[in-house]
Parts: C-alpha cells; structure tokens; sequence
C-alpha cells in the first residue's frame, strides 16, 4: 500500500495491518534462519510499511491532543 491509502484508513484499520505485517514479518525472519526466503527484498518493504503505519498513528495521537 502506498502512503495516500494508508492515510484514508482509519485507526482501527492500521492497528490491524500493522499486525499483520509485524507477523508477516516475523514468520519471513523464521524462514530465512532455514535459507527459505525466496524474496530477501520483502524485509525492507515491511519494515517501510510498519514504520509509516506508526508515523501516522503517532501524528493522530498529537493532533487529537492539541484540539482537546
């Protein structure tokens, strides 16, 4: 998902999908500890994905703070 979508989801929906990808990311780590990886490019993708999930929660959380 590029960066415009995932701005047009909800808290909810990014809670979510962080999940998912963190476990999408853990399972990835345990396959490439046996040499099964078959995309290593895959890691930095997710770590990517994870980090702007983050950003806009945590811009969320501020902006909510200052209008209260």
């Amino acid at each position: 998902m590029d960066l415009k979508e995932l701005k047009n989801l909800n808290n909810g929906e990014l809670t979510q999908r962080e999940q998912f990808l963190k476990k999408e990311l853990f399972d990835m780590r345990q396959k490439g500890r046996m040499g099964q990886v078959e995309k290593p490019a895959r890691f930095s993708t997710l770590k990517t994905e994870v980090a702007q999930i983050l950003t806009i929660l945590n811009e969320r959380k501020k902006s909510n703070g200052k209008k209260t």
